[in-house]
């Protein structure tokens, strides 16, 4: 069962066609094949439903050489857990080296398949066929995805046995090729959880819980598949500002374990002996971890109980897991926040539908000082706000009465364009705000948002000038507009701290490997965090118009549908708690798009809507 070329160039080979909902199971035989001469492109399967799984058949036999190659590339697009049938179209050697999962290379439509006969001499029993395409993305032995571009091209040889006759393949390309399509269908993106180091939320004991993505194949058992990755650790982008309460060398017992929650939604995790040891504490820790990462995952986990040593370590439910780390998806704000007419401060109940907002209290929204832009802490308890020339800095607390001072800072700027951009809060209570000063751009931090600023070290040779700033919920990611000349790139980088107290002499705030949330596009306007590890984006592509979309921070394509187009929007915001509406300023106002619905007006004379952070 395989799909044919665009204008019917050729059919596929065959593949076994499993429905997990009925068992049944269709066997499709394989296509004549050409003995020579070149194969063309094998292109992507055009997506299926997922409980659709698919198995390749092995080669049959006097298989030609191109059927073998096909074969080879269609099994590799296959739901076959360890690649034992791909593993049949090569010689037992090369069977025995081949690693297919260290490496998945990511191709536009599939890779095409060139001949070219050793020595030129029409009978051989060697061939060197070379794969190409156009890269979009590699996923490494981490299971991390990562953008990529160019062309491919590999070697990839077949050599005929002497005593059976049968063509296989001795050189494979390096771990799995596949197109585009196919990688869609067979992989899903799930977020791991670990714990931010040496990091606290403000003035709350918990830490953060940091989603760290990679990419899991769909129907090879991913519940599965997804503890085995947690355990192994977070990715190396990742692991320098996290930390993972499993000790070294954790593993499942057995490497057949399957896990299934019973019927009371409880899942059972049997672990190796380097967990039998650890204390009540450190379990739950590691039981939370696997909860958080879960329920990503799927609905049907509410409970983990863990084993190891032959008896039940802790178990923990969704309660218990929040007591211990907190994370961004489940922390709802209190308000909306924007500006009104006046250029104040204004807050409506963030889960209400009103459209009668209040002045927050405060001189930011009591006062006579007018803003462009603001930001309101994850407490909100805290709010900081730049003028409406965009040369001051401003904060003040959220109070009756509460005073407002001078300016905390000033950009030199000669225009509006090239001083402040809006501020962000991260969840220890820090304000960070870029000077877009040309003579003189910096990122700052304000150390809970007053005294001496720190100027955060930026990695060594970036170009061009930070536009805006978001620090995610965990407080170890930060989203940047970059722009240069007339491009701007959504980048993501790690925060890493060191830090003596609260004295800046002695401190030092950092961003490092700083990579792209938005590949494909040339122009972002405007970015806002939606979700552990998702941005919902303003901007367009190149040659295109300007568009809303979700963004993954790992550069890869989410799964689901674009938000609702916005005529003329200028400003997003979102909340990392997916059950709050979208929050746009359009050339309709102030506007939210509730789940389910269509965009509705908010108010017609505000700006610059924010959630807290």
């Amino acid at each position: 069962m395989g799909a044919e070329r665009e204008g019917g160039a050729r059919r596929r080979p065959g593949r076994a066609v499993v429905y997990a909902a009925c068992g049944a199971v269709l066997l499709a035989g394989c296509a004549s094949m050409p003995d020579s001469g070149n194969l063309q492109g094998v292109d992507s399967t055009p997506r299926q439903d997922t409980q659709v799984r698919v198995f390749a058949m092995p080669p049959h036999e006097d298989a030609s050489p191109s059927e073998i190659v096909s074969g080879f590339l269609e099994a590799l697009t296959s739901d076959d857990p360890g690649y034992d049938t791909a593993s049949m179209y090569l010689t037992k050697e090369a069977s025995d080296n081949w690693r297919p999962l260290l490496s998945t290379m990511v191709l536009a439509d599939g890779p095409s398949a060139d001949v070219e006969r050793v020595g030129g001499r029409e009978e051989s029993d060697d061939l060197t066929y070379t794969l190409t395409g156009t890269k979009v993305a590699t996923v490494d032995a981490q299971q991390s995805y990562s953008p990529a571009s160019g062309d491919y091209s590999e070697s990839m040889h077949l050599t005929r046995d002497k005593k059976t006759k049968q063509w296989r393949i001795d050189v494979p390309p390096r771990g799995v090729v596949v197109g585009k399509s196919d990688f869609q269908r067979n992989y899903m993106s799930v977020d791991r959880y670990y714990f931010a180091a040496n990091t606290t939320l403000g003035a709350s004991p918990h830490t953060a819980a940091v989603a760290d993505p990679v990419y899991v194949r769909r129907n090879v058992d991913p519940m599965t598949q997804t503890v085995r990755s947690l355990l192994k650790g977070p990715t190396s982008w990742l692991d320098p500002v996290v930390r993972s309460s499993f000790p070294t060398g954790t593993a499942l017992k057995d490497d057949s374990t399957t896990l299934t929650p019973d019927d009371q939604n409880r899942l059972t995790v049997p672990l190796n002996d380097k967990a039998a040891r650890v204390g009540p504490a450190k379990c739950n820790e590691m039981a939370a971890q696997v909860l958080f990462t879960l329920q990503n995952l799927t609905p049907t986990v509410d409970e983990v109980a863990l084993k190891a040593g032959g008896r039940q370590l802790c178990a923990l439910d969704e309660n218990g897991a929040e007591d211990i780390a907190t994370r961004g998806s489940v922390e709802s704000a209190n308000y909306l926040y924007f500006l009104d007419a006046e250029h104040r401060l204004v807050r409506l109940a963030a889960a209400g539908n009103g459209t009668a907002p209040e002045p927050v209290p405060g001189a930011l929204g009591e006062g006579d000082t007018q803003l462009r832009s603001v930001a309101v802490s994850r407490g909100e308890d805290m709010a900081a706000g730049v003028g409406l020339d965009g040369k001051h800095l401003y904060v003040g607390a959220l109070v009756s009465g509460g005073p407002l001072g001078g300016p905390e800072l000033s950009s030199a700027g000669k225009t509006e364009g090239e001083r402040f951009s809006a501020p962000s809060w991260d969840a220890q209570g820090d304000l960070w705000v870029a000077d877009r000063d040309p003579d003189n751009p910096r990122l700052l931090l304000l150390k809970e948002g007053v005294g001496d600023p720190l100027v955060v070290k930026m990695p060594p040779g970036l170009e061009g000038r930070i536009e805006s700033v978001r620090v995610a919920a965990d407080g170890v990611r930060i989203a940047l507009v970059v722009k240069k000349g007339e491009k701007s790139s959504l980048l993501i980088g790690r925060i890493e701290r060191n830090e003596d107290g609260k004295s800046s002499e002695r401190s030092t705030v950092s961003v490092h490997e700083l990579r792209s949330a938005t590949p494909e596009m040339e122009e972002i306007t405007a970015m806002s965090w939606a979700g552990d590890s998702r941005l919902v984006v303003v901007g367009r592509e190149k040659d295109g118009v300007r568009t809303l979309r979700y963004a993954q921070v790992d550069g890869s394509a989410p799964e689901g549908p674009a938000p609702a187009a916005l005529s003329g929007v200028k400003e997003i915001t979102a909340s990392e708690d997916a059950r709050l509406p979208l929050v746009g300023y359009s050339e309709d106002g102030v506007v939210r798009l509730p789940s389910g619905a269509q965009w509705q007006k908010v108010v017609t004379d505000g700006t610059a809507p924010v959630y807290p952070g």
